[in-house]
């Protein structure tokens, strides 16, 4: 059964994290680690002071199975009293839309409809029930990939406003805590299926290393937490160094050469892979090859420049390492009173609202129009105060991709303050009173306003 120390740990994560409690919003499979966690905020997140909601998410793709899950958790929640929010989606059109697997469009939108709803109600987290296997299969998933120390950090017990308690717990000692206290779950079939790579070492890796150490699970997410550590120092002196350099988000990033002499090898290789990240705005395609490419073009004679995934472009320039991304439109600065055509859009800087656009502050910075930077945060109304990427707002919207990448962006004094159809930054946004700047933005075809 888990421990009274690992439960600890549990409770301890949501102190630390929320100390003083509040609303959370529990992600309900109906399996039987969500419900673990969905009984545990119940009973002890009760006295802790927190009140828990439930949020089940129907990704259609198992049939009557699907539907029989949601019935369960629906009946459950309605039986203690717990108030739940259920939605649903179209994995497989989003699949094909954005050339995702499956797997990666179910957890897009899954996480999009828990951070709309987690928003919409209050929730000050957004709490999930991975544990110490799951924690192991995908350290084992990562090793095979060859993914480096990022990999072998597991899955994080913070990121952003999600929260993981019970990552130090093995399925084993939830299912304990589930007999000890009678709670239900359903089983998904396809979880016991070797038609996936997790499901292989589930059924027939992790078994072998429990006859070897059975806990090897907890002390794989021991062996996570140190690994973690180590990146998070290395990718902290990484951007130091790129600070010595320069970006325009979406667009372009440079790196001295010079200022990477003497640089351990390990910090050089994030830096290389983080001019890729902010120049492309992505992670997938960007490989380990990608990188150690960009460190080659680091190390040859100037003049030299390499082709990459979504129009980039790597090249040794005398003195920088530049990485730029074609088809980008330059950023333009907006004056008052003068239309500037913009990637099919016609913006207009006015001292007063008039027809579509964006409402600021008044103030005396540079007003310009440039790419939407996916990796760039906005603090927006519905994010109660925290920023979300970009990406993330836009997924949370049903945005594409292509659609994204032609949203202009405004800055203030090269500071993102407002990008179109998402809204303007909280320390940029006009609040109803005083002088505004209002930014008219009309979509265009052919220099003709539409």
């Amino acid at each position: 059964m888990a421990t009274t120390s690992e439960l600890a740990a549990a409770r301890n994560l949501l102190r630390r994290e929320l100390p003083g409690g509040g609303r959370v919003l529990c992600a309900v499979s109906g399996g039987l680690d969500s419900m673990c966690l969905l009984h545990f905020l119940r009973t002890w997140g009760r006295t802790g002071n927190f009140t828990v909601l439930a949020a089940h998410f129907n990704h259609r793709l198992r049939g009557a199975a699907a539907d029989r899950d949601e019935a369960f958790v629906r009946d459950w929640c309605a039986g203690e009293s717990i108030p739940l929010f259920a939605g649903s989606g179209d994995v497989g059109e989003l699949a094909a839309r954005e050339g995702l697997s499956v797997e990666e469009a179910a957890r897009t939108l899954r996480y999009a409809f828990l951070e709309e709803t987690a928003a919409r109600e209050g929730c000050a987290a957004i709490l999930t029930a991975h544990h110490a296997d799951d924690n192991a299969e995908t350290m084992l998933l990562n090793l095979l990939r060859g993914t480096g120390i990022r990999g072998l950090a597991g899955i994080p017990e913070v990121r952003g406003n999600i929260l993981r308690p019970f990552l130090r717990i093995s399925r084993g000692e939830l299912a304990d805590y589930a007999a000890a206290h009678g709670i239900p779950h359903v089983e998904d079939e396809t979880n016991q299926l070797d038609d996936a790579a997790r499901n292989v070492l589930r059924h027939r890796v992790l078994p072998v290393l429990r006859e070897l150490n059975p806990r090897a699970a907890e002390n794989m997410a021991r062996t996570a937490e140190l690994a973690l550590r180590d990146e998070e120092a290395l990718t902290w002196a990484a951007e130091k160094l790129l600070e010595q350099g320069g970006t325009e988000p979406g667009r372009s990033a440079w790196l001295p050469v010079e200022s990477c002499g003497g640089q351990p090898e390990a910090v050089v290789t994030r830096a290389a892979r983080l001019l890729l990240e902010r120049t492309g705005g992505h992670r997938k395609d960007l490989t380990a090859a990608h990188t150690e490419a960009v460190l080659e073009l680091l190390r040859s004679r100037p003049g030299k420049e390499i082709h990459l995934p979504y129009g980039l472009t790597a090249r040794r320039e005398e003195a920088v390492l530049r990485v730029c991304r074609s088809g980008v439109p330059e950023t333009a600065e907006l004056r008052p009173g003068v239309p500037a055509a913009w990637n099919g859009w016609t913006l207009t800087l006015l001292d007063h609202p008039d027809g579509e656009g964006l409402a600021l502050r008044d103030g005396d910075e540079t007003v310009a129009v440039g790419p939407c930077p996916p990796g760039e945060r906005l603090t927006l109304p519905e994010t109660h105060g925290g920023g979300r990427t970009v990406k993330r707002l836009c997924l949370d919207r049903g945005i594409s991709l292509a659609e994204r990448e032609k949203l202009p962006a405004i800055y203030l004094n090269g500071r993102l303050a407002a990008v179109w159809r998402l809204g303007a930054d909280d320390g940029s946004c006009y609040r109803g009173t005083g002088p505004v700047r209002f930014i008219r933005i009309l979509k265009t075809d052919g220099g003709e306003v539409l």
